[in-house]
């Protein structure tokens, strides 16, 4: 619930620093700051100072010290969520800032709920829904590409492609309403042939940004990579060798790796996911036979699966595991990579032999790489890239990475494809605005001009406190 008459407060900065930041929105904010502290020149009065301004004093309680600080005045609507605003910067002591934030409360402040600050910013029209999820975003990016991602979507990149559509189709649907009101008289004000035309170009629109999901997903989330094989194939190597360190234990004993071994590697920008697991076999051992149940679960969970081969074991000893992992992914649209290990221990035979008979099918790969010495890892990392459709993504182009576009876009998707067979079937107009209406509807549930409080909860109650 928005809280619009309260002046609320809240950490906004995490642990683990030496300075901390307690901010503070709402018409009081001021006033309550005012309070508790007092300027080190007499002269400053804080209700009297105009935006943008930093002043240097201490914050008390009573007649003691609680610390130096730095206050920085924010005024409407030039602040972060529209409103006055005051952000105090402390020493990072988690005692301090208690004592600031008790402080606060106690002269008419209430403690801030998960993302108000950012709901705020939306309600006065600051932010759109859209740019203010990828604040959220920006939050909790860990590679470069999701930064990227989500500081496009901030400064209204994915918002203004939208407004755009929106605004085609509006003008289009007040001409078809107003066809609607002079039904009697025989009259039409909207062009078939110019609506086909923009109804195409916002199908074809919506259509890259709805593909695009797949690709903003993995950059966000991580590109979830399980690493697979027989025993004593070199995966534990493979992944110690991508990561830098020895995270996995390696031995020449088949079955050392009982359960599977989790780490991110930021690759080109982009964060992978890689699960190294159980080796594939028969084994009579009740906890390998769970790590190798492990391992179908996590094949199961991956964008993209890594079957890990001796080259000195040639064909035979590929081909069953990789007949097991191709019945195992048939049909879910996972890329399959072959990697033969230990080429360099061969001289050239062996691959020519492999090559000449790996048959490979559509979605997989074949790379020869040695996991000890690093020989064909960086062929390895491009093809990663080239199979998430990462290697080629640019600064300007509009990808989406949150669920709910996707599940709009798709609707405006379904939508526009409906009027378009309308117009071919020579439809009545009431029935075409009818599509028309619901793919408004949907662009506007994006970026928040139109929406519910359901909707605003579930999407703010995922954001920190302070933000």
């Amino acid at each position: 619930m928005l809280r619009a008459e309260e002046t609320i407060c809240a950490p906004a900065t995490g642990s683990g620093g030496a300075i901390a930041v307690i901010r503070m929105s709402g018409a009081d904010s001021i006033a309550i700051c005012s309070k508790i502290f007092i300027p080190f020149d007499k002269k400053i009065i804080l209700a009297d100072q105009k935006g943008y301004t930093i002043v240097y004093g201490e914050i008390i309680s009573g007649d003691e010290i609680i610390d130096d600080v730095l206050v920085s005045v924010f005024r409407e609507p030039h602040s972060y969520t529209g409103e006055d605003a005051v952000e105090i910067s402390c020493h990072a002591s988690r005692f301090i800032q208690q004592k600031i934030l008790e402080l606060l409360i106690r002269n008419g402040a209430v403690a801030a709920m998960p993302g108000e600050f950012t709901r705020r910013a939306f309600v006065r029209g600051k932010l759109d829904l859209s740019q203010a999820e990828a604040v959220a975003d920006l939050i909790a990016a860990e590679s470069e590409k999701a930064h990227r991602i989500a500081i496009s979507q901030i400064r209204g990149a994915f918002s203004d492609e939208i407004s755009k559509l929106r605004a085609d189709l509006l003008h289009f649907a007040s001409l078809i309403e107003l066809e609607l009101d002079f039904g009697e008289e025989d009259v039409e004000f909207a062009d078939r042939k110019e609506l086909r035309e923009i109804v195409s170009k916002v199908l074809l629109v919506t259509r890259g940004l709805t593909s695009s999901f797949s690709v903003g997903n993995a950059i966000k989330n991580g590109v979830p990579v399980a690493i697979t094989g027989a025993p004593n194939t070199g995966k534990s190597t493979l992944l110690n060798y991508l990561l830098n360190e020895e995270k996995a234990i390696v031995s020449e004993i088949p079955g050392t790796t009982r359960d599977y071994i989790e780490d991110t590697v930021n690759i080109d920008g982009v964060l992978y996911r890689f699960t190294d697991t159980a080796g594939l076999r028969t084994s009579s051992d009740i906890i390998e036979n769970l790590g190798i149940n492990r391992t179908y679960e996590k094949i199961e969970q991956s964008r993209i699966v890594l079957l890990v081969a001796d080259i000195n074991e040639g064909m035979a000893g590929l081909e069953g595991v990789l007949k097991e992992i191709r019945q195992e992914i048939s049909g879910q649209g996972k890329d399959l990579v072959i990697l033969m290990n230990q080429c360099d221990t061969d001289d050239g035979s062996r691959r020519r032999n492999i090559e000449a008979s790996l048959g490979l099918a559509e979605k997989e790969s074949a790379l020869f790489i040695s996991a000890k010495t690093g020989e064909g890892i960086a062929e390895l990392e491009g093809l990663l890239g080239r199979l998430t459709g990462t290697d080629s993504l640019l600064s300007e182009n509009v990808i989406i990475s949150n669920a709910r576009h996707y599940e709009a876009l798709s609707k405006v998707t379904e939508s526009l494809e409906r009027v378009l067979s309308g117009l071919d079937e020579n439809l009545p107009e009431d029935l075409i605005a009818i599509d028309v209406r619901h793919t408004i509807h949907y662009l506007g549930e994006i970026t928040g001009e139109i929406t519910t409080d359901e909707i605003l909860g579930n999407i703010f109650r995922n954001f920190c406190i302070g933000k």
